[in-house]
Order: structure tokens, then sequence, then C-alpha cells
């Protein structure tokens, strides 16, 4: 029995789906503990872009189980959008999707409010995907959200729908002077949607333990990065959930004395999107270099991503916080044309040098990043799958990191194909 969790180490995109992916011939059952359809994981299969959202990037197995945790909002329209989906391109979600009864809901007035909010105040907009997410979590903290095993009783969810939407309705009207966005054939489609996944709905958290007690392989896919962490993150530029190694448990019902490796991804540079602080971003030649070379746009909203050199003080915060056990490292091949490297090992605040990553906004943005240089390889790594046939330059990169961190780089993605990585354990 193991239970492996792979998350972020970043603010997100770090390349979860590949590993995800790559990794998870070896275990029984995938669950995703947290976010929701903001989390886009984009995998290689087939030679074909396949972006998912909620479904965990275990589906593209062919024999894995398939859970959405407790921690999750689903939106059940684009749940069936993403199954569609999957089968259109021959991938069945039959007996091997799952989810938590306990899951809450995406509702169509949260979508709204999202949006709503998004628009009216542009001297604090956080840069959210306009899904919902923010206010299905809100509401699940205020008691009134609807979870999903309210779509088992049709009454109980059309009451409590209406319930709802009668408030949220007053609130739009009030606060943003937005009148009749939800009408009735939205409420009647997300409702249909619900009907639909009643075969999928169960109680997770008794099958993830018994899964447990018979000795299965469980992993654990995080959704963006333990920078964007609700508690941990840059806060208020953060996601509306734990993306923290913490929130698995939560989210899964999986107890911490359960877990056997913690697998932190993070790319060999440093990339943001949406608003928020990023000490080490260049806006450059060489960020717009990185961002040519990553092909670094949002996956699930198509946002053109910052890009800035890797940051070593964010990172050893991140693999802290979250008790990293193994670094993955992705997106090596994207360097290759650098002469020189820079990777941040120390912060100046107010003419103070420290290692420590602060975590007001106000202090993050008042960093002097101090960096050291690299000599770049200039050569062509990507599809390389074993260390050794690394360039030496790269290979002492990556010595770098584990030295700084104290955490060894136990994989390198060289490639966005599944196998072009290299195995270091």
């Amino acid at each position: 029995m193991s239970v492996t969790i792979i998350l972020g180490a970043q603010w997100g995109d770090e390349g979860k789906g590949k590993i995800v992916d790559l990794l998870c011939k070896d275990y029984n059952i995938v669950a995703r503990c947290q976010g929701g359809a903001n989390a886009g994981h984009t995998i290689m299969y087939n030679g074909k872009k396949t972006v998912l959202h909620l479904i965990p990037s275990g589906i593209l197995q062919d024999n894995t189980i398939c859970v959405i945790g407790n921690g999750v909002v689903i939106d059940p329209i684009a749940l069936l959008d993403e199954i569609k989906m999957l089968n259109d391109n021959n991938i069945s979600v039959a007996n091997r999707l799952i989810i938590s009864q306990n899951a809450h809901l995406i509702l169509p007035y949260h979508i709204a409010m999202d949006k709503a909010k998004e628009s009216a105040v542009k001297s604090t907009v956080i840069g959210t995907t306009g899904r919902g997410i923010g206010p299905a979590y809100t509401d699940k903290v205020a008691r009134v959200g609807i979870k999903v095993f309210d779509i088992l009783n049709e009454n109980t969810l059309r009451e409590k729908i209406n319930k709802n939407l009668e408030e949220k309705n007053k609130i739009l009207s009030a606060v943003y002077g937005i009148t009749n966005s939800i009408d009735e054939a939205a409420i009647e489609n997300f409702i249909n949607a619900c009907k639909t996944l009643k075969p999928y709905i169960a109680d997770t958290a008794y099958f993830l333990n018994q899964a447990i007690n018979d000795n299965k392989n469980i992993m654990i896919e995080g959704a963006q990065g333990a920078l964007l962490d609700i508690d941990f993150g840059t806060y208020p530029f953060v996601t509306s959930s734990n993306t923290t190694s913490g929130g698995v448990c939560t989210g899964t019902s999986i107890p911490p004395t359960k877990i056997t490796q913690i697998i932190g991804i993070t790319k060999a540079y440093c990339t943001r999107v949406g608003n928020g602080p990023f000490p080490t971003e260049q806006k450059n030649e060489f960020g717009q270099l990185m961002a040519q070379k990553g092909n670094e746009f949002g996956s699930t909203t198509g946002r053109p991503r910052r890009c800035g050199w890797l940051d070593l003080v964010a990172l050893k915060y991140s693999l802290m916080i979250n008790g990293i056990t193994d670094i993955a490292l992705t997106k090596l091949d994207v360097l290759n044309d650098f002469n020189e490297i820079k990777v941040a090992t120390k912060y100046i605040i107010n003419g103070t040098a420290t290692d420590q990553f602060p975590i007001r906004s106000e202090e993050i943005d008042k960093v002097e990043v101090e960096y050291t240089s690299l000599p770049g390889w200039k050569k062509d790594t990507t599809g390389i799958r074993t260390f050794e046939e690394l360039p030496i330059e790269a290979q002492n990169y990556i010595k770098f990191i584990e030295d700084f961190t104290n955490v060894k780089v136990s994989f390198v993605s060289t490639s966005p194909d599944r196998n072009d990585t290299i195995f270091r354990n």
C-alpha cells in the first residue's frame, strides 16, 4: 500500500498532469482533493493534447479508478462536458469515475457572482477564472452550500436552489446592478446535468479508506500550486482552497498517517497566471523567451503566463510547508537557449537579507532579489531520458537545486511527451 501526493510547488501550471499520467500506471486509484474547473491539467495523449479540469489525469490510464474528492467544488455542466470530450476521444469513464457525495456544487449564480465581483473592483482584481470557484467555497463556509448528495433528492435540491437564488439575485441587483442574470432555463439545465451524474455518486471516505485497508496504491493529484494556498499563499492573490499537502487529508478523508510520499512539481523556471506578487518575474527578453519556448498560456483560460527565473527562496518555503520528499523538475528543455541561467537564492527586504519567504503581499512587492548565476548548456535536451545524457551544465543546475533545498530531484521532464522523463530514484 502507498499513498502518494503530487502537488504544485509554485503558482500552479507546473506540469502536474504529465507527471500524474506518467506515474499513475503503478496506482489503482487517482483522486482529486480540492479546487474546481479552474484547474487545467494538460497531457499529451496519443500525440494529442488533452486538457482535464475536474477529472483526475489518471483517467488516461486504462484501468485506473478516478475519484473526485469531497474538497472539490463541482460544476456539473463542466463535468459533463469533460466526460463527453473523453468519450469522443474513446476514453470511457464508465465504472472508473466516482464523485464524493460530500463535495459541493457550483451553481449558475456562483459563476454570475464571480464575474460580477471581478468586473466591479478593478483595483483589487485577483485574476480568477470566473468559474464560480470562490463563491462556491464562500457558500460552503457560510453553511448555505449545496452538496452532491442533494442531487439524490430533486425536491430538496430545488428547494435549496430557490432559497439561495433569491438571496443571490438581491445581491447581484443591489451591489452590482445586475438583474435577471440567472433565468429559469439555466437552472433547469443545471438540474438536468445533476441528474445525469447520479450513477457516479458514492461515499468516497469509505471507498478510499477501504482501498487503503486492501493495500491498494492511491495517488492524490493536487490542483493549482502551494503558493496559491488560501492560508499559506500570497494572500489575497490566492485560490479559494488549501493547495498544500494538508488539504489532501481534509479533501479526501485519507488520514495523514497513511501518506507515504509527497512529490512537489516545479518548473525549471517560474510562471504565474493572473495577478499577484512575483519576485523573479522577467518583463524582458528572458521572460519572453521562456514564454515562447514553454508555450506559456493558461490551459483553462488561455491567458498568457508571466515568466521569470527559478525562485529557490519560494521553493524552499513550499517544500517546508508541504513536507515534500521528492522534486519533479519539469520543462528543463525550455532553458536550452540561455547562455546564463539565474536562480533566486536570497531576498533583500528593507536592506536586510533573508532566505525566508514573506507572506504579506506588501512585503513581497518590496523584495529585491539576489541571484546566483549559472552557466547555460546551449544544447538541445528535448527528449533526453537519462541523467548522464544531459549536458554537464544541466546536471550541475539540477544538483544546485538539490544542494540548496536538501531535497532530491527524482524526476526531470525534458518534453511534454509522457515518456521523455528522467527517473533518478
